[in-house]
């Protein structure tokens, strides 16, 4: 099990939620890297890969929105997993919802939407593709709600998460 200090989840708290869940995911990123692949996956748990989507989620669209984060390779993390069906489990339902809208366009779109492209074609994608805007804007606008649900989740059953030493 991976462990965390209660110094360092504390200290973490004190500055917010999103801090507080990039605590547990910077321990996930540490025994597996960025490596994604089968052979790694078996490291962590469930729960513990959700937590790490949602990280993943969060940053990816937050700097690029969805085209960003599917050209940098994690529609298949968040997308083919069952992080959609997790959160809503965790209480986060209209997050859910959400991230099933997102999949719908990926799995029409996958091969356009993870092909390789140059600077220039990338940039258009985002005109080719903005029927994700209003899911992005809609993830924007609850951000801080869905990150404080999951964090709360999260802080109420710690144990699934990591070993807190």
């Amino acid at each position: 099990m991976i462990q965390i200090k209660d110094s360092d989840l504390q200290a973490a708290a004190l500055k917010g939620m999103d801090e507080f869940i990039q605590v547990f995911t910077d321990a996930y990123k540490e025994v597996i890297g960025e490596d994604f692949s089968a052979g790694k996956m078996h490291l962590l748990t469930g729960e513990q890969h959700t937590l790490l989507a949602y990280h993943i989620f969060r940053e990816e669209v937050m700097e690029g929105g969805l085209c960003q984060l599917i050209q940098n390779g994690y529609g298949a993390y968040i997308f083919d997993n069952p992080f959609p069906k997790a959160v809503r489990l965790w209480g986060a339902a209209e997050f859910s919802k959400l991230l099933y809208k997102a999949k719908k366009i990926y799995d029409d779109h996958r091969e356009d939407l993870e092909r390789e492209r140059t600077d220039e074609e990338f940039m258009a994608m985002y005109e080719t593709y903005e029927v994700f805007d209003d899911l992005e804007e809609e993830y924007l606008e609850k951000e801080e709600e869905i990150t404080a649900l999951l964090a709360e989740y999260i802080d109420n059953h710690l144990t699934l998460f990591a070993e807190i030493i």
